[in-house]
């Protein structure tokens, strides 16, 4: 874990425990990951609210690359958000490049930002990759501060989902 303003390493060590108690029950893939997102998003809220982060959750792709039209809100706190969304906005274009994106304004983004909650002024998004390296989904952070989010946050997350085995 690289050092950051936000509490990455804490959430590491509970993640690892939380995951590895839920591995040991998974029998169904789907459901696994299901309940992965779930153990992930329980990890790291309480965690995360105390440090600028609104909301998060995981978007999923409704069908895999190259035929994906939209995506589907799966695990998420602390509301529900905008779903399905398509695949113009900070998710979709994560999804479709494979790369975190670090969204300092989502002012910035003009027509390509879906607005869920209008005082979000900032974004991360951080694509996942299944065992063979395709992405089946993202999980978003949103903020009410501008520039809340940066690159370390990114490469934190990024090591997160590998720790709870939502990505590659």
């Amino acid at each position: 874990m690289l050092a950051s303003k936000r509490p990455w390493k804490e959430i590491q060590e509970l993640l690892e425990v939380q995951i590895q108690n839920q591995i040991q029950d998974a029998t169904d893939p789907a459901q696994a990951r299901l309940s992965s997102m779930n153990v992930f998003i329980a990890s790291l809220w309480p965690r995360l609210k105390e440090h600028g982060v609104s909301w998060i959750g995981f978007y999923q792709a409704d069908l895999p690359l190259p035929n994906t039209t939209c995506m589907l809100l799966a695990a998420r706190e602390p509301k529900p958000a905008c779903s399905p969304i398509g695949l113009h906005g900070a998710c979709g274009n994560s999804f479709k490049s494979g790369k975190p994106m670090v969204v300092r304004d989502v002012a910035e983004l003009g027509g390509d930002y879906i607005a869920c909650d209008p005082r979000d002024k900032s974004e991360l998004v951080v694509p996942c990759f299944d065992s063979e390296g395709k992405a089946w989904g993202v999980i978003d952070l949103d903020s009410f501060d501008v520039g809340s989010f940066d690159a370390l946050d990114a490469l934190n997350v990024a090591n997160l989902l590998k720790v709870a085995r939502l990505s590659k």
